[in-house]
């Protein structure tokens, strides 16, 4: 009998499943050979390095296991948690998904900031805020967990610097030509916009921007734009955006948008790295200046708020992204070995 334990939470509304690697003789999942999280990333995808074909060995069993049905749906979301790159974080983290290995998740790093404090993995005062350091496999993140009488209130995950790749790369749809904008925040991610194609971004048309996310993907697989100086691992469109602008507030810009990524998984939250994707655009659009807040939408009406933070890292902007992450509850997954569905299936 395989058992697993998990702590999962959403991130408005986006699921995210921890297994804490770091305990494994409890979690019963076998080690990731590597000497950072990026080369521990890099194992768990494989020699192919796309992220998204079939995978072999233990660990991928247990992705499997946890995110297929009966134990999980084509939508979760979760992550390994693994020893950070050294002393300076205070753990690592690969994450996935239905189809593979992500190399960013800015709702997974707002739901394990969460997490480290709620556990106390992390010391946290009752009143103020704590800063949660992890390593993922785009670099060194931060979780500023703020807390009020004893209660986690709300999360503000610091990306990797986000930057602009290319603006306005056509791309042809069934439901027309759409103009692409691409952008690096830790992932790669292509922003069209909704209504350009004739949609609205609501749950009813989630068909339609489903197919659409999956043909700009495809139509940018080889754009040199998707390219990232770091290498394959981090190349590549991950996630394409679809958004509508809405009414300004008194703050900023404000947008609601659906991500599609992987191949076809929606984006349940507005997305954390995409937010900073489309924090970076805006603010070369002059739309965002220093002291604005983009709010921003998903499908299902949840919000983050995003910002520019002043300065430059000569990579990129430097980027925040507020949300609200809570907990759903601790599991224990088993796997019978008589059981013909072994780690389950996806429909």
């Amino acid at each position: 009998m395989t058992t697993v334990r998990t702590t999962d939470y959403h991130t408005a509304g986006e699921p995210f499943r921890i297994v804490d690697l770091t305990g494994r003789a409890e979690a019963g999942v076998p080690p990731v050979p590597g000497d950072t999280v990026a080369e521990r990333c890099a194992t768990a995808i494989g020699p192919g390095g796309s992220g998204t074909a079939p995978r072999r060995g233990e660990l991928d069993d247990v992705r499997r296991l946890l995110v297929r049905e009966p134990r999980g749906h084509a939508g979760m979301y979760g992550g390994f948690v693994v020893p950070p790159d050294d002393d300076g974080a205070h753990f690592g983290v690969l994450f996935w998904h239905k189809d593979g290995y992500s190399t960013a998740c800015g709702h997974g790093t707002m739901a394990l900031g969460a997490w480290a404090v709620d556990t106390g993995r992390v010391a946290a005062p009752d009143d103020g805020d704590a800063q949660v350091r992890i390593d993922v496999p785009s670099g060194r993140v931060t979780a500023t967990v703020h807390r009020d009488r004893g209660r986690t209130t709300g999360v503000t995950f610091r990306n990797v610097p986000a930057r602009v790749g290319a603006r306005k790369v056509p791309v042809a749809t069934s439901l027309g030509i759409a103009e692409v904008d691409i952008a690096h925040a830790g992932a790669c991610y292509a922003s069209a916009s909704a209504r350009d194609l004739g949609l609205e971004v609501t749950r009813a048309a989630l068909p339609e921007l489903v197919r659409a996310g999956r043909e700009i993907r495809t139509a940018l697989a080889t754009h040199p734009a998707t390219w990232h100086p770091g290498g394959p691992l981090l190349s590549g469109v991950y996630g394409v955006i679809l958004h509508e602008e809405l009414p300004d507030t008194p703050f900023g810009p404000h947008q609601r948008n659906v991500t599609v990524f992987a191949d076809g998984q929606i984006d349940r939250s507005p997305c954390g790295s995409g937010t900073s994707a489309r924090l970076a655009l805006l603010a070369q659009d002059g739309r965002l200046g220093v002291g604005e807040d983009l709010l921003h939408e998903s499908v299902v009406g949840t919000v983050f708020t995003g910002r520019v933070v002043p300065g430059d890292t000569g990579d990129g902007l430097v980027t925040e992204v507020t949300g609200t992450a809570y907990r759903t509850g601790e599991h224990t997954f088993e796997l019978d070995p008589h059981d013909a569905l072994g780690t389950g299936f996806l429909l």
